[in-house]
């Protein structure tokens, strides 16, 4: 019998919804502005040496939050220098939204923004039929590694776009991530389909050695307060639990058996922690340097 579970995806608008409120639950974005405060100015501290434009290239650049500060890093240490800022995202909505950001930040004179409403796979389809090889000086694909159909190629890609001194930034949920033990032990009852695949920096470095490619990886602790999935009826739980499993709709439409045993999961130690009253889902990422 074909199952009613239906992937979250399939529903663009719900899928946003799920992710703003994701956001504002876990320490995502605040783990990732640290990295880009504290660690990412000496990652990126050669890729304009000698350049009177600095190129880069956001893949999945979403609605910009993190986009604009990494900016800032580069100004910062190249002052004055152009930047041309290409961002690849398929979501309209996404790219409303980064618009808006950039027109309400000042300081960006000297940084031309480009949109490419469409996926990695788009563009790099569209590149090649145009015969065009663009070189970037530095390449960050953010949370976006899940939604492409090949990771491997994907990543050789948009690898062999790299200029001589530049750097490519993956960020990606770790192998030590509750994502890890969900994912490892569910994932193949959740409605997966090409448009979402389960991959942790576990995967990734098996890809990159594989590839023969030189790399650094920081960890980046991070949770999501997820004690709303645990209340009957909460219209966030049941948007986060979406998220979770990247189902539409799933405490409505999963197996009732796999339900009770996607809850019992989230509670163990593998996945969450009990603090304060709450249950802290495990959102560990790991940032991935990749040399050229």
């Amino acid at each position: 019998m074909a199952s009613p579970m239906r992937s979250l995806l399939t529903d663009p608008a719900r899928y946003l919804q799920s992710f703003r409120l994701f956001l504002m639950n876990s320490t995502e974005h605040q783990c990732m502005r640290e990295f880009v405060e504290r660690q990412l100015p000496a990652e990126i501290a050669s890729i304009g040496n000698g350049k009177s434009t600095i190129n880069i290239l956001s893949v999945g650049g979403g609605a910009g939050e993190i986009d604009l500060l990494i900016l800032s890093k580069v100004q910062a240490r190249y002052p004055g220098v152009t930047i041309n800022n290409d961002v690849i995202e398929p979501s309209a909505d996404q790219i409303s939204k980064y618009k808006e950001r950039v027109a309400e930040t000042s300081s960006l004179e000297n940084v031309k923004f480009t949109w490419h409403e469409e996926t990695a796979y788009e563009y790099e389809s569209r590149m090649n039929a145009e015969k065009k090889s663009k070189k970037w000086d530095f390449i960050h694909m953010i949370q976006m590694l899940y939604y492409v159909e090949d990771i491997p190629a994907t990543v050789r890609y948009f690898h062999s776009l790299l200029e001589a001194q530049a750097k490519l930034l993956i960020i990606l949920v770790s192998g030590t991530s509750g994502w890890e033990t969900l994912w490892k032990k569910f994932g193949s009852s959740f409605p997966l389909n090409d448009l979402c695949s389960y991959v942790s920096s576990a995967d990734m470095k098996t890809i990159l050695d594989s590839a023969g490619l030189k790399y650094q990886l920081h960890e980046l602790p991070s949770y999501m307060d997820i004690t709303s999935c645990f209340i009957e009826g909460n219209k966030d739980g049941e948007l986060l639990l979406d998220f979770l499993t990247e189902t539409c709709q799933f405490s409505k439409t999963a197996p009732p058996e796999l339900k009770r045993q996607v809850m019992e999961e989230l509670r163990k130690p593998e996945c969450s922690e009990k603090r304060d009253g709450k249950v802290l889902f495990n959102n560990n990422l790991s940032v991935i340097m990749i040399e050229p």
